[in-house]
């Protein structure tokens, strides 16, 4: 009895190895020849949109700080508060400075003192002509530096540049600053022009262009901002490693924003001429990156990656990865691999 329930195990045993072998090979035979449909790779004339995200701020918002380094004292006023032109917003600990000031000026005194005397005794013959030159070059030394004290001392405060609403306070009563440390972001009174800044990618930055139209949303707002690019950042910002480009509404008829309202923003590029590519056939689009599948003898699938530019309503605009190849598979991509054996259906 044992020996026949054996001999049925080894037999159920075989027959699943075998229907197994059967399976992995019809799969195997599957993926030999996949059934895909292609379309020529070739630059198209579209138009491009860039979405990108900001915040409302006016062109004449400015950061504030303390010439030189420090710890702060006094901090006089608090974020929403307005202020007035020449009105003093911190002050420094002065300690310091003031005891190298009062070192500086023991030391311009005594310039004074030696050229003063320097200059009488020349008169009399008894110094020379060198001594005196000596001397008086050590006044002017000493006199510029005490101009530069006198510099610091005025700017160991903030003042305000013009009437304005201070938005942020980027620091607090006791703390050590660094020289050209932010301490307060400001605005004007209602004198600068709304905008929003946005960051772009390199090549988005280079597709836009000022005068190229936009539209803001906003959730403080149904309707949508009619604007345009007024702005394009020449550098890359080192925060954010973006390009800045500027929008501005067209109209502020009926508009009431404030500083850092979150904003989305739509920008209309020119017409260019890029490779445009069906979602279907876009593989682990992320980030900016992705991959298709593409052919040159239309028997293999080759896997590449491609660098994305932006996505459109109903394709992804290609900026590089498809320069060396003719076709593009736009179905059947699921069922491939790098290296596919492929029968062309249209």
């Amino acid at each position: 009895m044992k020996n026949i329930q054996f001999f049925a195990v080894i037999v159920f045993l075989t027959v699943l190895t075998s229907c197994k072998n059967k399976e992995e090979q019809a799969t195997f035979n599957l993926n030999e020849k996949v059934l895909v449909s292609i379309a020529p790779i070739q630059k198209e004339e579209g138009n491009m949109v860039v979405e990108a995200s900001g915040l409302f701020t006016t062109d004449d918002e400015t950061l504030l700080s303390f010439k030189n380094g420090g710890l702060i004292e006094r901090i006089y006023v608090k974020e929403g508060d307005f202020v007035r032109k020449g009105q003093v917003l911190a002050t420094l600990n002065q300690t310091e400075i003031n005891a190298k000031a009062a070192q500086l000026k023991a030391a311009l005194d005594k310039a004074e003192r030696d050229y003063n005397r320097a200059q009488k005794l020349y008169k009399d013959s008894v110094a020379t002509l060198e001594q005196f030159q000596n001397a008086q070059t050590q006044l002017e030394v000493m006199q510029q530096d005490w101009n530069t004290m006198a510099y610091n001392l005025q700017h160991s405060q903030i003042k305000a540049k013009s009437d304005g609403y201070v938005l942020l306070k980027l620091a607090n009563e006791g703390q050590m600053v660094g020289p050209g440390m932010p301490v307060f972001q400001m605005n004007g009174a209602g004198e600068g022009e709304w905008v929003v800044k946005v960051g772009v990618s390199d090549f988005q930055w280079a597709s836009i262009n000022e005068g190229d139209t936009a539209i803001i949303e906003t959730d403080a707002y149904a309707n949508k901002i009619n604007a345009k690019v007024i702005q394009k950042s020449e550098g890359i910002n080192p925060n954010s490693g973006t390009f800045t480009i500027t929008v501005q509404p067209n109209s502020m008829k009926g508009l009431k924003l404030a500083s850092g309202m979150f904003a989305k923003v739509k920008i209309f590029c020119n017409a260019t001429k890029s490779w445009f590519v069906p979602y279907e056939a876009l593989l682990d689009g992320n980030n900016g990156k992705g991959y298709v599948f593409v052919t040159n003898d239309k028997k293999t699938a080759k896997r590449v990656a491609v660098q994305l530019a932006s996505l459109q309503s109903e394709s992804v605009m290609i900026k590089s990865g498809l320069e060396n190849y003719k076709y593009l598979i736009v179905s059947g991509s699921p069922y491939l691999k790098d290296g596919s054996l492929i029968e062309i259906v249209y």
